[in-house]
């Protein structure tokens, strides 16, 4: 806990007259490390997606809050994460990503794994040629797995096992959209993309939830889709977002447009919607497309956000792939001097955390109540243990 808890009640009051969070949950690092634990390794996380791991026997390291991680898609074409470390000396034991033909060999000493994580060889462990040991039990020394699951094309990730299951978790944003529980396809190369962003995490989590900033920022989308059109997505403690009731979908030249998912109700001809799965998923949803914007913390002043379209199809037109990319990669270039210009703005002093439109800021309140109730929920188990 830092040395200086910071004080949440405002934050948690209704929101006509709340305050949003203190500047110090943006600029902090002590602030930084609570709030990792309270709202990333506590809940299920964001991590990647299925399509960085998608054939038998991939395999993709990581690092998410400065843990080293290793995707794997074992013989069985299940996709597991492990830490990735050797159980030995805590060796790295793949450095980029590859294909694991045999086992997973460590490279110190070669102690080696299978993709199902099991120990299945210690050279020389009881000496020159003597490859067991009394006092090794393999069964004992698999990889540690990470507890994981597969929802939207995201892996999504509870890094201290102490969360419920996904699926009790995620139980009312599953049925929002169980319309589109079928099989994703990750658009490829063209559909995915990086982007680096001078700001704590959960700013560009604000400026995801709410549509107030569309006429003003994206002109472009609200030229079609205007304030007016849009509506509020508010699950306390759960989810928050904005959905419109304008869709329109993206042609090619000739006029063609990405197929449909097969059995969606009439009310996805013409809507959308753009939901936060906390903490840090941001998703999207469409008659025709899917996207999904996982935000990797990295320090409380920046973020990468990790962009990856699906599709319905394996085989949709990559141009018109490419084409729908660059529509939302200039969409979300355009939030960055927001969200950057905010970030700078928690380095005034006598900011109190600014104040909400009651009309307007329902979802972005929802959420800082939902980190001050995680926070303050981390600081009262702390307290108790000790």
């Amino acid at each position: 806990m830092p040395q200086t808890p910071t004080d949440l009640s405002q934050v948690r009051r209704p929101i006509a007259v709340a305050n949003g969070l203190p500047n110090a949950h943006y600029i902090d690092p002590e602030i930084y490390a609570e709030e990792k634990n309270a709202l990333l390794v506590d809940g299920w996380a964001g991590l990647a997606v299925a399509a960085d791991a998608a054939e038998i026997g991939d395999a993709m390291p990581l690092e998410f809050l400065g843990m080293p991680l290793l995707l794997v898609r074992d013989r069985a074409n299940r996709l597991r994460v492990f830490q990735n470390i050797c159980r030995h000396r805590g060796m790295i034991l793949v450095s980029e990503p590859r294909r694991i033909e045999g086992a997973i060999r460590c490279p110190y000493h070669s102690w080696c794994y299978s993709t199902e994580g099991k120990l299945v060889s210690t050279p020389h462990v009881g000496g020159p040629g003597q490859n067991k040991h009394d006092g090794i039990d393999r069964a004992l020394l698999g990889l540690l797995e990470v507890r994981s699951h597969i929802w939207m094309g995201v892996i999504w990730v509870n890094l201290s096992s102490t969360a419920p299951s996904f699926d009790v978790a995620h139980a009312e944003l599953l049925e929002r959209w169980a319309e589109f529980d079928k099989p994703l396809f990750h658009g490829g190369a063209e559909s995915q993309f990086k982007l680096d962003v001078n700001c704590n995490w959960k700013l560009a989590v604000e400026n995801y939830c709410e549509s107030y900033h569309l006429p003003w920022i994206h002109p472009g989308l609200n030229s079609y889709s205007r304030l007016e059109d849009h509506y509020h997505i508010e699950s306390p403690g759960l989810f928050s977002g904005q959905g419109t009731l304008v869709y329109r979908q993206i042609t090619g030249d000739d006029g063609s447009v990405f197929p449909d998912f097969d059995g969606l109700s009439v009310k996805w001809d013409t809507a959308a919607e753009y939901i936060t799965g906390f903490p840090n998923v941001l998703l999207g949803v469409h008659r025709d497309h899917t996207f999904a914007i996982i935000l990797e913390p990295q320090g409380p002043e920046k973020t990468r956000e990790h962009v990856h379209i699906f599709y319905t199809t394996p085989d949709t037109d990559p141009v018109l792939r490419e084409k729908n990319a660059k529509l939302w990669k200039d969409v979300f270039l355009e939030d960055i001097f927001v969200v950057e210009g905010m970030q700078r703005g928690r380095h005034a002093h006598s900011f109190d955390g600014g104040r909400f439109s009651p009309a307007m800021d329902g979802p972005t309140h929802l959420f800082h109540d939902w980190v001050a109730g995680r926070v303050d929920a981390h600081r009262h188990a702390a307290d108790a243990a000790e």
